[in-house]
């Protein structure tokens, strides 16, 4: 009858413990089920296992099964099938300083300042918004008023105002 309930027990921790790391790995960092997922795996390894050979082979099993399962999840990320929860997908408010789109043709011939020096590159400020610009290839001082003449994906290309 011991025995019984100990082999369920064992079997609910390394379930427990391959759901909680799996949780962890799709949401990468040191938190509450990774940490609790290795404890279970540990504590049914320490109770499944006599000796400390079969420990060992059951270890290498345990961390085989978690390879599999983090190639499995890496797989479902880079095909889109599970939501990424590390990838910002939405802009931020300007307040906060960052800005992020995907068609920035809308700043062409905006005018702006520079505010570190560009070598080529540096950071320009365009209406009130600091930008990563990249200067056509010469060398502008910081505060030179600088127009946004060229866009290319997320390069900004400015040059010098006559």
């Amino acid at each position: 009858m011991f025995i019984d309930w100990l082999l369920i027990l064992i079997i609910g921790l390394f379930i427990a413990g391959f759901i909680l790391v799996g949780i962890e790995m799709v949401t990468p960092g040191l938190h509450a089920p990774g940490v609790l997922g290795m404890a279970c795996l540990v504590v049914a390894v320490f109770l499944i296992s006599d000796t400390f050979v079969e420990g060992a082979i059951i270890t290498i099993i345990v961390l085989a099964v978690l390879a599999i399962m983090l190639a499995l999840i890496l797989g479902l990320l880079s095909r889109g099938k599970l939501k990424s929860p590390i990838i910002l997908k939405e802009e931020q408010n300007k307040d906060k300083g960052y800005i992020s789109s995907n068609d920035l043709s809308y700043l062409l011939g905006k005018e702006g300042i520079a505010l570190t020096d560009l070598r080529p590159t540096g950071i320009g400020n365009f209406d009130g918004i600091d930008f990563d610009v990249l200067s056509e290839g010469k060398y502008i001082s910081k505060g030179t008023k600088l127009v946004i003449f060229k866009v290319q994906g997320s390069k900004l290309i400015v040059k010098e105002m006559n």
